[in-house]
């Protein structure tokens, strides 16, 4: 056995290839573009003539044990190989290369099939590609779509939010303007109950709390009266239960649901709600206190629910004044007794002062600096329409004050402000 090794030369117009002792010639047409490489391999035969197996023609460059290898052809093209006579031992190895012609033209037939389905497997790729791309063009515009939707709804969201917001307001005052509603009609109904009982009955209309009491009535509630000279009459609420009852209560304080930094006319008038939080107007304690002989009381609660009073003898509101308006309500008391100290002599004999209304001593306006209404003198040493602050604050005397028990920095949980006639009924 012996070896046959191959060797490529590459000419203009054609191309050789060895075999050691044979040759093959491929001529190339000038159209035609084919690259023929020879691998490095060795095509083994016997001595005596016997072929053996016919040598391997591929077109992949890669394959193992390939005799030659196209890389490159022009499909369509003629291609002719003969064998070149002149090559030595060509009758000897005429089987051998005309094995070797055939093996090539196959392997180019080959390629040129294979280089077909390579162009129609391209060709549906871009097809496919084509598709994809309309897709994926058609996804890009319904992603726009769903980004402008997304933007009507969160118009819309907004628009909602919106419209609850009003509706939860609407309701919120709806709430409230039936609860005044109802303490008016409630308020009117009593009133004119009454009014019918009076005039049925020569039964004097109370005055105040003491004179219900005097009725017979012992239950703490709303009830009317009729000071003297005021036919019309208002609501008041009556104490029938401390210190002996009888006590018309003209100011309390107990949760901060009502605001008390308000200016003069409403003081003048009256505001909050006669069972809760309340003031009830300088007009009505001057109504029910313009002729003297009536004694204060006032109940205070901290919030470690610590309690205590103070009582004044003598307590009244414009008294004798032709026009207590204009004079200002001013402030008298006197005789103080009482667990919580005194801090209300101190303003007797002032006028009353609100935001609107400055009719102090200070410089400045008493009411406006530390956020309430009182007979404020330069300013105070009590504040009881301040600020609700619960407890100790940091700001300076502008809660609801008693500085005698608690100082001017704890705005104390609960006051009510009560009077009655000095003399009690019965006595």
């Amino acid at each position: 056995m012996f070896s046959w090794v191959l060797q490529c030369w590459s000419f203009t117009s054609c191309l050789c290839i060895f075999v050691t002792p044979v040759c093959l010639s491929l001529p190339l047409c000038p159209s035609l573009d084919l690259s023929v490489c020879l691998s490095h391999l060795s095509v083994f035969a016997d001595r005596d003539g016997i072929s053996v197996s016919s040598p391997v023609i591929s077109t992949n460059p890669k394959e193992s044990g390939a005799l030659v290898t196209v890389s490159q052809w022009t499909a369509g093209e003629p291609i002719s190989i003969f064998l070149d006579p002149n090559c030595p031992d060509y009758s000897d190895n005429f089987l051998q290369w005309e094995t070797l012609q055939s093996s090539l033209m196959q392997a180019l037939t080959n390629h040129n099939e294979e280089d077909w389905e390579e162009r129609g497997l391209v060709q549906k790729l871009a097809e496919e590609l084509k598709v994809l791309l309309g897709h994926a063009h058609n996804l890009r515009l319904e992603a726009e779509q769903l980004k402008r939707g997304q933007g009507v709804l969160d118009q819309r969201l907004d628009g909602l939010q919106s419209e609850q917001s009003r509706i939860i307001q609407v309701l919120s005052d709806t709430h409230s303007s039936v609860i005044n509603t109802t303490t008016s009609v409630y308020d009117t109904l009593s009133l004119s109950l009454s009014v019918c009982l009076c005039l049925s009955s020569p039964v004097v209309k109370p005055r105040d709390c003491s004179d219900v009491m005097a009725s017979g009535i012992l239950q703490d509630g709303v009830y009317s009266v009729f000071p003297t000279h005021d036919l019309n009459g208002f609501m008041v609420y009556c104490d029938m239960t401390t210190d002996g009852g009888g006590w018309t209560v003209i100011q309390r304080r107990e949760d901060g649901s009502v605001n008390f930094f308000r200016g003069w006319e409403a003081y003048r008038d009256g505001f909050g709600t006669t069972r809760g939080e309340h003031w009830l107007g300088l007009q009505r304690i001057f109504s029910l206190t313009r002729f003297g002989g009536f004694e204060l009381r006032i109940d205070m609660a901290d919030f470690d629910n610590a309690t205590a009073f103070a009582h004044y003898g003598d307590f009244s509101v414009g008294r004798d004044s032709v026009n207590p308006e204009e004079d200002g309500y001013p402030l008298n008391v006197d005789q103080y007794s009482g667990t919580a100290g005194d801090s209300l002599l101190k303003h007797s004999g002032m006028r009353f002062t609100t935001k609107d209304r400055d009719q102090d001593q200070s410089e400045n306006n008493c009411a406006a600096y530390y956020q309430g209404a009182w007979w404020y003198r330069n300013c105070h040493t009590s504040n009881l329409n301040g600020q609700y602050l619960r407890g100790g604050h940091a700001s300076y005397a502008d809660g609801v004050e008693w500085s005698s028990w608690t100082g001017w920095q704890y705005s104390l949980r609960f006051i009510e402000m009560k009077i009655r006639p000095s003399t009690r009924p019965g006595s």
